[in-house]
């Protein structure tokens, strides 16, 4: 398996806005958990005239301190960059406070109809928070300009289908969300999550020239695209490993997961599932695995 270098290391005050850049500041929600480290990051772009990157989870003390980051500040829009629960859902209160829009690719699943369904111990995309509606949709390579910065869309579908990147040119810097994350690889559930649209994604990033990801949960990635080249050989050689055991005999996702994901925790073994059946569906699609049954945790897989 490929050594992906990981960074865990992370210097923040709970509830204080912390200057990462001359342009950027990073408030960390109270929201720890094993899949979103030390809490979700919300980032505010700008100074006087703002914009607030994913606002986080609908959390009492989370909107608190953001208030207070903010005070004496406009805010001219609100980013959401993918409909997840720890990043969208704060929002609506941030926009009933501040009056600013909310801008999105989309609503939860407007990027594509996945065919997985949920089976077993484990709700494939759980965490989907489907009450978000964006004021204003962004497409891939348009901007939002502000006062001294601009944030340019970046579309990057596969840990959701409406997952968006964006960069600030001022700075060389991709807001990356959940897509690339330094302390960790990101979950891909289906049937919203697609495998074939993360590793294209992935693919896209490696043609820009970003010296800085700042991430939707840990500590910012410097010199990013050696990082994303080994993501994407990881997901490669993870991919073989889930075809072999198939090949092997072994018939279902959570048989492969035991096998494949053995030095995993196995409390993760559930979210390891969403990935594995998102690697599964991808093999189906290129002809090397048959099913029998709908696309599912519960379903037998056979070599095609």
């Amino acid at each position: 398996m490929v050594d992906i270098p990981f960074e865990h290391e992370m210097e923040f005050t709970p509830g204080a806005a912390q200057q990462v850049s001359p342009l950027i500041r990073r408030l960390v929600a109270p929201n720890p958990s094993a899949f979103t480290y030390k809490g979700t990051n919300t980032y505010i772009v700008g100074r006087g005239t703002v914009a607030v990157i994913d606002p986080g989870p609908d959390d009492d003390e989370h909107f608190a301190a953001l208030m207070r980051a903010l005070d004496g500040e406009t805010v001219s829009h609100i980013v959401v960059s993918h409909t997840h629960r720890d990043h969208s859902p704060l929002a609506a209160r941030l926009k009933a406070a501040t009056g600013a829009p909310t801008v999105a690719f989309g609503p939860h699943g407007a990027g594509r109809v996945g065919e997985a369904v949920a089976s077993g111990s484990v709700q494939l995309d759980a965490s989907g928070d489907t009450d978000f509606l964006p004021d204003q949709r962004i497409r891939h390579g348009e901007v939002i300009d502000g006062k001294g910065w601009h944030l340019q869309a970046v579309f990057t579908p596969g840990h959701t289908s409406n997952h968006m990147a964006f960069a600030l040119p001022e700075e060389k810097a991709l807001f990356s969300a959940d897509h690339v994350m330094a302390w960790s690889t990101s979950v891909i559930a289906p049937p919203d999550g697609n495998m074939a649209d993360y590793m294209a994604s992935l693919r896209l990033l490696l043609d820009r020239d970003d010296e800085i990801y700042w991430p939707g949960h840990g500590p910012e990635k410097k010199d990013p695209r050696p990082f994303v080249r080994a993501f994407i050989a990881h997901r490669q050689m993870r991919e073989q490993a889930i075809l072999a055991r198939i090949e092997a005999g072994d018939r279902k996702v959570m048989d492969v997961v035991k096998k494949v994901y053995s030095s995993v925790d196995p409390k993760l073994h559930p979210a390891a599932a969403m990935s594995a059946l998102a690697h599964v569906e991808h093999l189906i699609h290129l002809g090397k695995v048959a099913r029998n049954g709908p696309l599912g945790l519960d379903a037998e897989f056979y070599p095609a």
